[in-house]
């Protein structure tokens, strides 16, 4: 299990948590993900080689949020 810390741009509030969380849960490999919405970041635990940051980031966009690089 690996961890990393992404920045996510816009969110604002508990929907966007969520939305943000689930859509990164919803990838194989995602074990966790937990918002923290002061900080705009995004602690994702996954199985490594599973999932590229490319994956992360669509997952990301999908639920109408950007990643910051």
């Amino acid at each position: 299990m690996e961890e990393v810390i992404l920045n996510v741009e816009g969110m604002s509030c508990n929907h966007c948590k969520m939305a943000v969380e689930k859509s990164l849960q919803s990838l194989s490999g995602v074990k966790k993900a937990d918002v923290d919405l002061a900080a705009k970041t995004v602690k994702v635990a996954y199985e490594p080689g599973k999932l590229t940051l490319k994956d992360f980031e669509e997952a990301v966009a999908e639920a109408g949020f950007e990643l910051v690089k």
